[in-house]
């Protein structure tokens, strides 16, 4: 039992304690004084606060799009639980990250690309720094050069843009460095702009570029991997990745993602017809699974010139799910000791497999289930152990770009015009809301700090029972 004397704290120890806790910065260790200072056990002060996530990377805190947080709204509209609306210069299609009280993003604002720290209590604009020009629109609806996510370690901020610009600043918005990746590692030639999001891990940022010229009697190929020191920016390796990829095979829209287990962990780059995995040490290349613009039994289809990727792969301990392009198949690997090396024919390493991948969106893992997302609104439930299809049904008719993100037993996914659904996870499949926000999205959706938010061309939405 508390006693009052010391939850209420006389007058001269509460100007103390008043004292010590402005001294104090950190979030976590402001709690831990005001708990001693009070006689309050750390579990007794934290118990509210313990399943916070920050998002600090595209796919979440675990680079899944899975967030711990419970009593996440599920029904909102431009007027109902919305907490705060920040109105954005232009259009973009990157997905916020936030830590703590910040949340960054970046936006196209006329032919200028833009990093902008907007403040999680009031959506207020806290600082914006031009990063560079030469935005360039894809087709309606599918993007621009602001469609890489930035990164965020609480100290910094890194973003990149579809045209090569790649930065670091501050949380504060004080410029750290700048690198164009068309001076350092060779011009981008990749038809809608490198739209790949890099991967922040430990002291490093990984990237991975992947294009080269969109003609027929071309055979140039120009593929790197790459490992920057996150502090300075400096080159810690660089590698080629050779593949046999023509035409438009040549480009991958998709980003690096990094896998790890109790035994292991590697870097997956995914695009020119395989998928990869190399060492952080060195970026030397461990594995690879190839041949999946077939003709080959995957894929029976002959050679597509307009196959090129879009999704990224999805990765748990033991097993990463490949999506290809268009109509091409899903595979899913087993991480074994099969494979290694040279891996397109071992079929020890395919768990199972379906004819048609998602588009766009990253395939979602939660609770043995795989949920699939397909660019014209139809959900596609799998058992992630044997492959059956649990079920596939449409949701909102339209086209989808965003990502799926799981958060307190639902799914929440955006569709191109603005139309936000959420789906009760697991078995049985059902809709649980279909919230019209009259904006095009297709930025993935994030949960931190038990909000959930929502960025449109238009505007950040920050929404909440």
């Amino acid at each position: 039992m508390i006693s009052s004397q010391r939850l209420f704290p006389q007058t001269g120890d509460m100007m103390t304690l008043r004292s010590r806790l402005t001294s104090v910065r950190s979030k976590h260790a402001a709690r831990m004084l005001l708990a001693t200072l009070l006689g309050l056990s750390s579990s007794t002060m934290l118990f509210s606060t313990a399943q916070a996530d920050n998002w600090p990377q595209w796919r979440g805190p675990k680079n899944d799009g899975v967030s711990t947080e419970k009593n996440i709204a599920t029904e909102w509209s431009p007027e109902k639980n919305v907490e705060w609306r920040c109105e954005l210069p232009g259009q973009a299609g990157a997905t916020p990250v936030v830590w703590n009280d910040r949340i960054f993003l970046t936006s196209s604002e006329g032919d200028d690309l833009v990093l902008i720290a907007v403040s999680a209590k009031d959506g207020s604009k806290l600082w914006k720094q031009k990063v560079g020009s030469g935005n360039q629109d894809a087709r309606a609806g599918e993007g621009n050069s602001a469609s890489p996510s930035p990164c965020t370690d609480g100290k910094h901020v890194w973003c990149f843009f579809g045209t090569g610009m790649l930065a670091c600043f501050t949380v504060d918005g004080e410029p750290v460095w700048r690198v164009d990746v068309n001076e350092r590692f060779g011009k981008l030639d990749i038809q809608f702009g490198m739209t790949s999001t890099p991967v922040l891990e430990g002291d490093g940022l990984y990237l991975q570029l992947i294009h080269g010229p969109m003609k027929f009697d071309d055979n140039t190929r120009i593929g790197k991997v790459v490992k920057l020191e996150k502090t300075t920016g400096k080159t810690v390796w660089e590698i080629d990745r050779v593949t046999n990829a023509g035409f438009e095979c040549k480009h991958s829209y998709a980003s690096p993602f990094i896998y790890r287990d109790e035994k292991q962990q590697f870097l997956v780059v995914h695009g020119a017809d395989c998928i990869t995995g190399h060492s952080l040490s060195d970026g030397k290349e461990m594995w690879r699974f190839g041949e999946l613009n077939g003709p080959t039994e995957l894929n029976p289809k002959q050679n597509d010139p307009t196959f090129r990727f879009v999704a990224s792969p999805a990765m748990i301990p033991g097993t990463i799910i490949v999506p290809t392009a268009k109509e091409g198949p899903l595979v899913v690997l087993k991480v074994n000791e099969a494979l290694q090396g040279e891996s397109s024919k071992k079929p020890e390493v395919v768990s199972w497999s379906i004819p048609r991948t998602p588009d766009v969106s990253i395939p979602l893992i939660v609770d043995g289930l795989v949920y699939i997302l397909h660019k014209d609104g139809k959900l596609q439930c799998m058992d992630l152990k044997t492959g059956e299809e649990i079920y596939f049904n449409r949701t909102y008719t339209g086209q989808h770009r965003s990502s799926p993100t799981y958060a307190d037993g639902h799914i929440y996914f955006s569709s191109n015009d603005g139309h936000c659904t959420v789906v009760k996870a697991g078995r049985d499949f059902q809709i649980v809301s279909t919230n019209t926000m009259n904006e095009p999205i297709t930025a993935s959706p994030v949960v931190s700090n038990g909000v959930l938010y929502v960025r449109s061309y238009q505007a950040l939405y920050a929404i909440k029972k």
